[in-house]
């Protein structure tokens, strides 16, 4: 005899961060909340994070840290759940934390702590959790059905929450946009964000001869720019400064390099001469440079044995470049080593306040799935916990 479908006031699909944190929520606010998984465990991505001390949150949260095809969009979740109230429950748990720099708060001990409080949130508000549930179709009339490999399920509400397309060795699809595509929502265009990227060499060295060199740059692109770490990798370059420009990269367009932020190139290197004449080109870079990088550069763009030796018109233009190195590049290292997807579910056709569909009332997405992509340092962490917040308050 076949079972009759199990009803819910909400399904959660997807159990991140965002769908675990929508879920919570609402069951704590008395809803019957099911939460599904495809995979066998809870929080995948939380546990990698941070090189798994979870950067849950940032102390510096604001609009102007997100790229979204309406930068606006975001504004309310993260007004009405701040990191502010993130912060007090991880405080609640007893979890410790610190501030790493520019405001990324990290667990001192395991992200593990992190996918703990969330479960343990859940329990409070008696969310029931199916792991291993593959969703093969959903309809709509009146509420929605579910068809699982595990049963049906019935409810009025439906929060998407699978997130995108990155790390696809951890169970990462395009399953939500699919959804929301069936459901008449659009879907903006999809690309690897916060990722390594593919470079020209930079001198006549190949990359590998300077894969593991890292040092303080400013990266640029357009009109924005970052001063963080950057290294050097076997195909181009990685670290925090590259992982945040690559979110405003596109096919096509250079970057460009500052080498030596804070400092005035022409002036060091003339003065070196003045005062080390005898001293080879890359020993004087070294004192302003990593050694193997300093050591590529005098090679390819210093010609001669000694300072003395090279005309202070040489040095100035090496120097002008050294601040505003045009860097070309290929491609990035793709979905595979992305940390997020840029695009998503087009905020036109979603309520910022609630998250909810316009044109389907009951249908809400959140979390990563949304056009709304956060800077790398916790940022990403705290729209999951926004939206899923946002989402839960009108179910």
């Amino acid at each position: 005899m076949t079972q009759p479908p199990q009803s819910f006031d909400a399904i959660v699909i997807g159990a991140g961060a965002a769908g675990m944190m929508c879920a919570l929520t609402a069951g704590q606010r008395g809803k019957k909340v099911l939460l599904l998984e495809h995979t066998d465990k809870v929080g995948a991505k939380i546990l990698i994070s941070g090189g798994g001390r979870c950067n849950f949150t940032n102390l510096e949260i604001a609009p102007g840290r997100f790229v979204s095809g309406n930068p606006h969009f975001c504004t309310s979740a993260l007004s009405r759940y701040t990191q502010a109230d993130f912060i007090a429950l991880v405080q609640r748990h007893g979890i410790a934390f610190h501030e790493k720099t520019l405001g990324q708060l990290f667990c001192d001990g395991s992200a593990r702590a992190i996918v703990a409080m969330l479960r343990a949130e859940c329990e409070l508000g008696k969310v029931e959790t199916r792991f291993n549930t593959v969703v093969t179709d959903i309809s709509h009339a009146g509420h929605f059905r579910l068809e699982t490999n595990a049963g049906t399920v019935t409810a009025p509400a439906l929060v998407l929450a699978t997130g995108g397309l990155s790390i696809p060795k951890m169970g990462a699809t395009g399953f939500s946009y699919d959804v929301a595509k069936r459901f008449g929502l659009r879907v903006t265009e999809t690309l690897p964000g916060l990722v390594p990227l593919k470079i020209e060499p930079l001198t006549n060295v190949p990359h590998a001869a300077l894969a593991g060199v890292a040092l303080e740059a400013i990266v640029s692109c357009g009109k924005q720019k970052f001063k963080e770490a950057m290294l050097f990798t076997h195909h181009g370059l990685s670290g925090p400064a590259i992982l945040q420009i690559s979110s405003y990269w596109r096919a096509g367009q250079a970057i460009s390099v500052d080498f030596a932020p804070g400092l005035d190139a022409t002036t060091f290197l003339i003065d070196r001469k003045r005062a080390r004449s005898r001293a080879a080109p890359q020993s004087i870079l070294a004192e302003m440079l990593p050694t193997r990088l300093a050591q590529a550069l005098a090679a390819s763009h210093l010609p001669g044995s000694e300072m003395a030796n090279i005309p202070d018109s040489t040095l100035g233009n090496f120097a002008s470049r050294l601040k505003n190195w045009s860097v070309g590049v290929t491609d990035s290292e793709g979905y595979a080593k992305a940390e997020v997807t840029l695009g998503g579910v087009d905020t036109r056709d979603l309520s910022s306040k609630t998250l909810e569909a316009r044109a389907l009332p009951g249908l809400f997405v959140i979390g990563e799935a949304v056009d709304v992509t956060g800077w790398l340092g916790g940022y990403n962490f705290q729209w999951a916990w926004s939206s899923g917040w946002a989402a839960a308050q009108a179910i």
